[in-house]
């Protein structure tokens, strides 16, 4: 999800698509709760892990 985000994070600044700049955000700050919360040895969804 990190990657994700990061990627339409680029796709967002580089064509002027706002959408993409704000969705991107969005996943990339669950992705770093989620990997947090996994981390810190709290189970995700019943997982140690989330991916």
């Amino acid at each position: 999800m990190i990657i994700l985000g990061i990627i339409l994070l680029i796709i967002g600044f580089l064509t002027g698509i706002s959408i993409m700049w704000t969705i991107g955000i969005i996943i990339l700050v669950i992705g770093l709760v989620l990997m947090l919360m996994g981390r810190v040895g709290r189970p995700v969804g019943g997982r140690k892990h989330y991916f």
